[in-house]
């Protein structure tokens, strides 16, 4: 025996009880044990100061109270993935809400979806919350997984079998190009690595608000390193607008950043707004007018459907949540000027 290391066997032992009786007890399992033998076995237990493996006991029951979070770790990141806004914001909302419903969070990063089934059956999750996978992921792993998901923004057409809980992006974009448009900006940017999914549906929003040929979009190389050659190679046609719109506020603090060292002032130069409101967009020097989507709201759902589907009823395939603009001093009124 381990120095100082309680074991089944020496409780069993000390009783005069099988291994698998004490066993049973110490995971709950006690229909069949008399409740004399229970109350022997946990006061022996509480006299013997026995430690459990807790993580053997989860495992081992039906309900293991935890919780998979994966995020596809996608080249962009650089590596770097759970400090991206949206992802510590959506995380921090998950983790209180797993707090208050007394669940267990894990979780894992790769950008290979084929380990999500090994993650998930490992630990017997009782449920997992996808962020950044491709539609065809999503499929083989409703597919071949038998563990209930939730997906955040997923983008797929055959959405049955798959639970996507998304927010209103297009309404998102619109609402900051409403914004723009009313407060005189005639000549806006509008930044993004990918003219697809998501960030179509926020570039598309945005557009929608203007006149055709009042918006030009920069799509911007996904790497930082080529990001800051593009800007600067750039920079002299960037001058020319009056606005910008980021598809995130990653991107939009980042061009803020860059263009106040080229002596660009926010916003007497150019306006500035991004989407997520995370906590930098806040901080940031001006503070960043931003599209504000619920962590909490979102995390609530999620929670709410995975507990639902794990008692066999019956949810929703899509539902979509509501954003709002929030304005901060990165921003100005051109109609004033």
């Amino acid at each position: 025996m381990e120095e100082n290391r309680v074991r089944i066997s020496d409780i069993a032992e000390s009783l005069g009880l099988s291994t698998a009786t004490v066993s049973n007890v110490i995971h709950g399992k006690t229909k069949k044990i008399s409740d004399e033998t229970v109350k022997r076995v946990q006061e022996k237990l509480e006299e013997m100061n026995y430690i459990p493996n807790m993580a053997g006991i989860l495992l081992a029951q039906n309900n293991s109270r935890i919780i998979g979070v994966v995020i596809d770790d996608n080249p962009k990141y650089e590596g770097r993935v759970l400090e991206d806004g949206f992802v510590t914001a959506s995380l921090n909302a998950l983790s209180k809400q797993m707090n208050e419903l007394g669940y267990f969070l894990m979780i894992k990063t790769t950008a290979d979806y084929a380990e999500i089934p090994v993650f998930a059956s490992m630990w017997n999750m009782d449920g997992l919350i996808l962020m950044g996978f491709c539609e065809a992921d999503y499929k083989k792993l409703r597919e071949n997984m038998r563990i209930s998901f939730v997906v955040y923004d997923g983008y797929f057409e055959d959405t049955d079998k798959i639970v996507n809980l998304v927010i209103d992006h297009y309404d998102g974009g619109y609402q900051a190009g409403k914004y723009l448009k009313e407060t005189g900006h005639t000549k806006a940017l509008c930044i993004s690595d990918n003219y697809i999914c998501m960030d179509e549906e926020r570039i598309e929003g945005f557009k929608a608000a203007f006149s055709p040929g009042e918006v030009r979009v920069l799509q911007i190389p996904i790497l930082k390193e080529d990001r800051m050659v593009y800007y600067k190679e750039h920079l002299e046609e960037i001058k020319k607008y009056t606005a910008a719109f980021a598809v995130s506020d990653y991107y939009a603090l980042e061009f803020m950043h860059y263009l106040q060292k080229e002596g660009v002032k926010i916003p007497e130069d150019i306006s500035v707004i991004g989407f997520d409101d995370n906590l930098a967009s806040r901080d940031s020097i001006p503070p960043l007018t931003t599209i504000h989507q619920d962590a909490d709201e979102r995390a609530s759902h999620a929670m709410s459907l995975l507990r639902k589907m794990k008692a066999g009823e019956a949810v929703e395939s899509k539902i979509t949540l509501p954003v709002h603009l929030i304005i901060r001093e990165s921003t100005k009124n051109e109609k004033l000027c």
